[in-house]
């Protein structure tokens, strides 16, 4: 696919996106169910615009690291359609154990901090994403480079990840009946945005959810969670909410959960 037709690509999923989150507005007005707020959605916006940036200011980083390290490639594969598939599966359990570590080590924490920052669920939370969270990416993904999966492989997995989680945070999907518990779902994830006790390391995964099933993470929507962190409401400017976890990780203050 060549840059042109990337570009159109691109620009149809972002109107179809957009799409999505206006009818969600819609929605939540008729319904009165409040799962927006102006300053919260315009610091979504703020966070997603400076995200934008950063990828293509480090996409040159993570191209150099990633094309580096399939050359080291102990059993490469050539490309195929099952070739892409395992890359997906594989990238997406080797998400589930950087998003589970990322609960669990300060330093990641920093990072992920913002995405768990906001009050509200609802499709723009989705992009509360960390401005410097691509210079981590080709580390995580470098296991499955090294091993010999196809570095483009990986690199649109990881993208296809990103983008079907998009679609999970929502309250405007109910459980989806066998799904749950196989599958990520909207309500899976809202389990993993609460700030409630029963809800706080929960539901990692990022397309599967048996990942979460195997290795004892998941929990099921019970009651309707509290979203942000434990220590409540930080901020609705976009620089505070990416950078603040890093001070207080340098500052040693990092006693919050989410």
């Amino acid at each position: 696919m060549d840059i042109d037709a990337r570009t159109t690509f691109g620009g149809i999923i972002f109107i179809f996106l957009l799409a999505l989150v206006v009818l969600e507005i819609i929605w939540s007005w008729r319904k009165d169910k409040k799962v927006y707020n102006t300053k919260d959605t315009l610091a979504n916006l703020g966070i997603f615009a400076g995200f934008q940036l950063t990828k293509i200011l480090f996409f040159g980083f993570q191209y150099a690291i990633m094309a580096n390290l399939s050359k080291f490639a102990l059993f490469p594969m050539e490309s195929s359609m099952w070739v892409f598939l395992i890359s997906f599966l594989a990238v997406d359990f080797v998400y589930y154990w950087y998003h589970r570590l990322s609960h669990k080590i300060k330093l990641l924490w920093a990072f992920h901090l913002v995405h768990h920052s906001s009050l509200f669920m609802n499709l723009t939370v989705s992009y509360r994403l960390n401005w410097l969270s691509a210079l981590l990416t080709p580390f995580v993904v470098a296991p499955l480079i090294l091993i010999g999966l196809p570095f483009e492989f990986v690199a649109a997995s990881f993208g296809l990840n990103l983008l079907y989680q998009f679609f999970l945070h929502t309250e405007a999907v109910g459980k989806l009946g066998f799904i749950e518990g196989i599958l990520a779902t909207p309500s899976a994830h809202r389990v993993h945005h609460g700030s409630d006790k029963q809800y706080i390391d929960k539901n990692f995964g990022g397309v599967f959810m048996v990942w979460d099933r195997i290795f004892g993470s998941y929990q099921p929507e019970t009651t309707r969670p509290t979203y942000g962190i434990t220590t409540g409401f930080i901020s609705n400017n976009p620089f505070v909410l990416v950078f603040k976890a890093f001070v207080d990780y340098f500052k040693g203050k990092m006693d919050y959960k989410g």
